[in-house]
């Protein structure tokens, strides 16, 4: 199940360019991949420490969003 939550992740962001935690919830819902927001924030930490996505910050709305590392 987390690998494939897994690969869903790299795809949309691979697809949408970025992406924040709600969003990306969303879609994997719409794809039919049950999740919650904690789940993918799991998988997201994984992916930060393997250095496969970076975070970073829009405006100063404080919300974190999530793209490939340019480098992968």
């Amino acid at each position: 199940m987390k690998q494939k939550l897994r690969e869903n992740i790299i795809d949309i962001l691979r697809r949408e360019g970025y992406s924040t935690v709600a969003i990306l919830t969303r879609k994997l819902n719409e794809r039919g991949i049950e999740c919650t927001r904690q789940k993918v924030e799991s998988v997201l930490r994984s992916l930060i420490k393997e250095n496969i996505i970076e975070v970073y910050y829009i405006n100063t709305n404080h919300r974190r969003h999530y793209r490939l590392r340019r480098d992968k």
